[in-house]
């Protein structure tokens, strides 16, 4: 449980919101426990949605926002959300894939791939957790969740469907990773009566491909972590796991890492906020 600064004090309350192109998360911790979370749909009004998930997490933990020592915003639309801080989606990454996968370790990750709904990012760390590289893929649809999304409904299917295919298919190659080839690529295919839960998979195996080329630029180093509501996709993890040779490592909450980067980073500004002046 975290104290104050003088370590009996009452337990800090800090926020980390994730504002994201698709959905927004939100992360509340009572000092260094994780509290409650909560991920709603980003809707038209980023600020907004982003509003409304903090007051939903303090309402349903009886908080009010004098509650809450600090809040910090990450994600695309961290500047239009009423925050005390904002940091970059880069360096929250970082710190949320630390805390999922550090096993009680410090450095236990050193390679993050984040799939969010509009970008996708290769996040390079030390030993100590500092990131020292990154690529970031915000400029193209390709092999992001909005791609996966775009091509599920071309398949008539939903994300999930993507998640389990049979471990002995073959996935069909995709030759074009452009969203609007693509799926006239896919069109053509299902016409030639081409099974589409192998499309299915060559889709999948098309975004593994472009991630592995991603990691492998920033310079991959295991442990490996996959974060971002797209790596929900147990056939992708292990698409990955084929094409990089080792294991990836996914947590059940790994769509929140980047707020739950932000709520420890809130803590840390708390923290020091309330250390005493030394003259």
């Amino acid at each position: 449980m975290g104290t104050g600064a003088d370590g009996v004090g009452a337990p800090i309350w800090t926020v980390g919101v994730d504002i994201g192109s698709v959905g927004v998360k939100a992360v509340l911790m009572r000092g260094s426990e994780w509290a409650d979370r909560c991920v709603v749909p980003t809707g038209w009004n980023p600020g907004e949605t982003g509003t409304d998930a903090c007051a939903r997490l303090l309402e349903r933990n009886g908080l009010t926002r004098g509650d809450v020592a600090r809040t910090v915003a990450t994600g695309y639309g961290r500047n239009a959300v009423e925050a005390d801080g904002r940091v970059t989606e880069i360096s929250c990454h970082a710190v949320g894939a630390g805390r999922l996968f550090r096993d009680g370790e410090p450095g236990g990750v050193r390679t993050i791939l984040d799939i969010g709904g509009q970008d996708s990012k290769a996040i390079a760390l030390d030993r100590d957790g500092n990131v020292v590289n990154f690529l970031m893929n915000d400029k193209c649809a390709a092999g992001t969740g909005r791609f996966l999304q775009n091509m599920a409904v071309m398949l008539g299917c939903t994300l999930d469907d993507f998640s389990s295919l049979p471990d002995d298919l073959e996935p069909r190659a995709i030759s074009s990773m452009c969203t609007v080839f693509a799926e006239s690529e896919v069109v053509g295919l299902l016409a030639q009566g081409v099974d589409k839960r192998a499309l299915s998979l060559g889709l999948l195996d098309s975004v593994a491909s472009r991630a592995e080329g991603m990691l492998r630029r920033v310079g991959l180093h295991e442990p490996v972590a996959f974060t971002g509501g797209v790596s929900r996709s147990r056939s992708l993890v292990r698409l990955l796991e084929k094409r990089l040779g080792c294991a990836v490592r996914v947590s059940p909450d790994s769509q929140f890492a980047g707020a739950l980067g932000a709520a420890l980073l809130a803590q840390k500004q708390a923290l020091r906020g309330r250390e005493p002046h030394r003259s």
